[in-house]
């Protein structure tokens, strides 16, 4: 079946590579989203729900919210660590 019959014409492409680049901008703005939320539930103190996410709340200030974000932080890092690894091989080859 051709490009034609499927819907997925010529005036489609320039949609998908903005979608595509709009998704890459939002997988690049989770991980410091998640980081900066970890720090301000840190800093400013969680509230009484995080006893549900802790049993042992305030044993340590990783709280279950902040161990919580943090984990995903970390999780969301993929793409900037495919980022940081294509700047490098292009800064290799030139």
């Amino acid at each position: 079946m051709s490009d034609v019959h499927n819907g997925a014409g010529i005036g489609h492409e320039s949609s998908n590579a903005a979608s595509f680049r709009a998704a890459d901008w939002l997988g690049l703005a989770a991980a410091p989203t998640f980081a900066l939320m970890a720090l301000l539930t840190n800093v400013l103190g969680g509230s009484p729900m995080d006893m549900l996410c802790s049993a042992a709340h305030g044993a340590s200030p990783l709280n279950g919210m902040v161990l919580m974000y943090g984990l995903m932080s970390v999780f969301h890092s993929t793409p900037w660590l495919k980022l940081i690894a294509h700047r490098r091989r292009g800064i290799r080859r030139s």
